[in-house]
């Protein structure tokens, strides 16, 4: 008797469960033709990357010179294979197609996969720089290798620098959940589409906030708790906020700027400033300024 009276709960909890989503939003029904973008499978892909980008620092430790293009190449093979089906999901994910059938979408997304791959020279220079921004500047820091086992600023800047790739050859969706992974990973948390030159380091780095459309220059410093952020943001005639304007800071070379400093809107921080901490900034900022309080 007991049950049967807990199958009759149930059978009620799955009921409610399927009528209690007014708007439809908590739920996504998978279709032959439409599966889910993979985080366990994303993770996995990282961590190819990181094999890649770092040899020798992640995967297998006893990487030699001779054997090193075999490594990075069947490495390379096995995340080409893996991101072009989870491409191919994210362009499945963001179809607006009520058939949810597109028969261009697998070949769009070798071709983005491959694209990809060619850019991942440039990410690992710009990586090499902020290793070496790193290690620069933090006197605590006893060789660059450290820098890439230890800091956090390392491991966010890995994920951006592929998430912001994955942006600028308009993938969907993976490059948000690639930075959230960072997010969780470091509590640093930088959109996929601020664009970060090279040389930057964040020192610390727990609770920083770097918002979509900042835009980082050379040779720039952040520490603890710094938030480039938008101020309130205009809406459109249907009181929703307009998606994709330049809402964000944009920070020159050579700045750099203290802890729990708070900088809102567009505003441009002068090349070669210094922002102390816990300043709150929605002005531009002169070149070669310090702004202390």
């Amino acid at each position: 008797m007991k049950g049967k009276n807990n199958k009759t709960i149930i059978d009620k909890v799955v009921k409610e469960l399927g009528e209690s989503d007014a708007s439809g939003v908590l739920r996504h029904v998978s279709g032959h033709d439409m599966p889910m973008p993979s985080i366990e499978v994303l993770n996995e892909i990282m961590e190819i990357l990181k094999k890649v980008l770092f040899p020798g620092f992640y995967g297998h430790s006893e990487v030699s010179n001779e054997s090193m293009s075999y490594y990075i190449g069947a490495n390379l093979d096995k995340m080409y294979r893996a991101f072009s089906e989870q491409i191919k999901r994210g362009f499945c994910f963001d179809c607006q197609s009520e058939a949810f059938r597109c028969n261009e979408c697998e070949g769009r997304a070798k071709d983005v996969a491959m694209q990809f791959l060619t850019s991942l020279p440039k990410i690992k220079y710009l990586l090499s720089t902020d290793v070496v921004a790193a290690f620069n500047g933090d006197p605590a820091a006893k060789n660059y290798g450290e820098t890439i086992f230890c800091y956090p600023s390392i491991s966010a800047l890995t994920y951006h620098r592929i998430a912001h790739e994955l942006v600028k050859l308009e993938v969907p969706v993976i490059p948000r959940i690639i930075s959230e992974m960072s997010h969780s990973l470091t509590g640093i948390d930088i959109h996929p589409g601020a664009t970060i030159d090279e040389y930057f380091f964040i020192d610390h780095g727990t609770g920083v906030v770097i918002g979509e459309t900042t835009i980082i220059g050379k040779n720039v410093r952040l520490y603890q708790g710094v938030t480039l952020g938008a101020k309130s943001f205009p809406l459109d005639e249907n009181g929703k906020p307009i998606k994709g304007i330049p809402r964000h800071p944009i920070v020159e070379d050579d700045v750099i700027i203290y802890s729990n400093s708070t900088i809102l809107g567009r505003i441009t921080i002068g090349k070669g400033s210094v922002i102390g901490g816990n300043q709150w900034i929605m002005h531009d900022v002169a070149e070669n300024t310090k702004v202390f309080k």
